[in-house]
């Protein structure tokens, strides 16, 4: 199998610890999935433009959407400053585009991802193994769970 640099984006076979182009150590938590129903994708790695970071969202939900891959967790982070940053916003944005155009179904901000909250204990009724999210009423603002 093989896999994308998270760093430069180059493809690398996927049990890489290093990229053989940057030689960057390699976060394999953007391939880690719950047997064929979760994938978390990792958006904010390497610090990149929001245009960069859109477009490897877009990448990665398609490869997700093709692998049947029911949710995924967006790590999109919440910026330095700690007022929301730009690629989450913008991230957030164009997922409710998506949602409008029914390439998705929903999206749950992590801030929002609780048991309390319906949308949240609705997909959990469909995917138990969520009830085992490290993210589950954390309120973490720098992810969204997206349901494909």
């Amino acid at each position: 199998m093989r896999v994308e640099c998270d760093i430069c984006g180059n493809e690398i076979p996927g049990d890489t610890l290093h990229c053989p182009f940057c030689n960057n150590r390699q976060e394999r938590e953007v391939h880690r999935k719950l047997p064929g129903t979760h994938r978390v994708i990792n958006i904010e790695n390497g610090k990149p433009t929001v245009e960069a970071a859109l477009q490897k969202l877009d990448r990665d939900l398609e490869l997700a959407r093709r692998e049947h891959v029911i949710v995924a967790t967006i790590i999109h982070g919440y910026g330095a400053s700690g007022r929301g940053g730009v690629i989450r916003l913008e991230c957030r944005k164009y997922l409710a585009h998506l949602q409008e155009r029914r390439k998705i179904r929903t999206f749950i901000p992590g801030e929002e991802f609780s048991k309390k909250e319906g949308r949240t204990r609705s997909l959990m009724r469909r995917l138990p193994q969520l009830t085992n999210s490290e993210n589950l009423n954390k309120k973490n603002r720098g992810i969204t769970v997206v349901e494909l």
